[in-house]
């Protein structure tokens, strides 16, 4: 497991209890360079969405705990948020809750001459997504998407 993979398994843990103790759902957790600085992200949501008071509590209980485990040896920036309208797909909850929906997947490598598909996630497993594409089905392998997330049109 990498670093960052063990920053993120261990903050999940320690998130988790907090999450769950005031009726929320952890999204997802992320630890990533941009530009010289590292930021340590989580993602909550609830029904009806969450507040920047949501935010809040979560960011304040988990920084407390953060201070006491001190288990990341880089200096960090804590952020606690919504995911969003396009929050990507990525748990079994998610695909469970996007099935029969438009979805946007973007994948790593050109499939027949393109990286972008959209189109009605029908199926999924721990390897594959399946959606039907302008009538077609289309089978895509995990490790070649980059992204999938609910499809809204503007």
């Amino acid at each position: 497991m990498s670093k960052k993979e063990s920053y993120e398994a261990r903050t999940e843990e320690l998130l988790l209890p907090i999450v769950e103790a005031n009726g929320f759902e952890l999204v997802d957790v992320e630890y990533v360079k941009e530009g010289s600085n590292w930021y340590l992200r989580a993602y909550i949501d609830k029904p009806g969405g969450i507040t920047i008071d949501d935010c809040e509590l979560v960011s304040r209980a988990l920084s407390e705990i953060l201070d006491r485990e001190d288990y990341i040896s880089e200096a960090y920036i804590l952020e606690v948020s919504s995911p969003g309208l396009l929050r990507p797909i990525k748990k079994e909850k998610d695909y469970e809750r996007n099935l029969e929906k438009q979805v946007e997947i973007r994948t790593y490598k050109m499939v027949d001459k393109k990286k972008e598909f959209v189109g009605t996630l029908t199926a999924f497993d721990k390897d594959t997504v399946t959606i039907l594409e302008e009538g077609q089905e289309r089978v895509f392998e995990k490790s070649q998407i980059s992204l999938i997330r609910p499809y809204v049109e503007f």
